[in-house]
């Protein structure tokens, strides 16, 4: 099985975590991991092609935002917010606390749809 990169704490970079949470399927899959806990990879419900998320992950994963492991043929994501708290203190809670203040996230979800100012 391929390995998968992470990156160590100190390489985390402030520009490859705040572009990784540019976008908004990124800001939300972020977000939901930190409400429920780790999941895994087709639990979010997004309006997207399976390849399209692969790559949204991806992003996420190198820039040290998460942690992707393989658990038979899923790939589990959870949230690197030690590392994240100890590199940038406090812009992870920052960030999300403002991304779900802004109701962007109802874009999402359910419906799974995004809202017209997200396409």
């Amino acid at each position: 099985m391929k390995q998968l990169h992470h990156p160590d704490r100190k390489d985390i970079q402030l520009a490859s975590v705040l572009y990784a949470l540019s976008d908004p399927v990124r800001l939300y899959v972020v977000s939901e991991i930190r409400k429920h806990g780790e999941q895994a990879c087709n639990s979010f419900k997004v309006p997207i092609a399976k390849s399209t998320l692969t790559h949204h992950s991806r992003t996420l994963r190198e820039a040290g935002v998460i942690n992707t492991r393989a658990q038979g043929t899923q790939r589990i994501l959870s949230l690197r917010t030690e590392d994240l708290d100890e590199r940038f203190p406090g812009l992870l809670d920052s960030i999300l606390q403002a991304y779900e203040k802004s109701g962007q996230a109802e874009g999402f979800g359910e419906q799974g749809e995004l809202g017209e100012e997200q396409r």
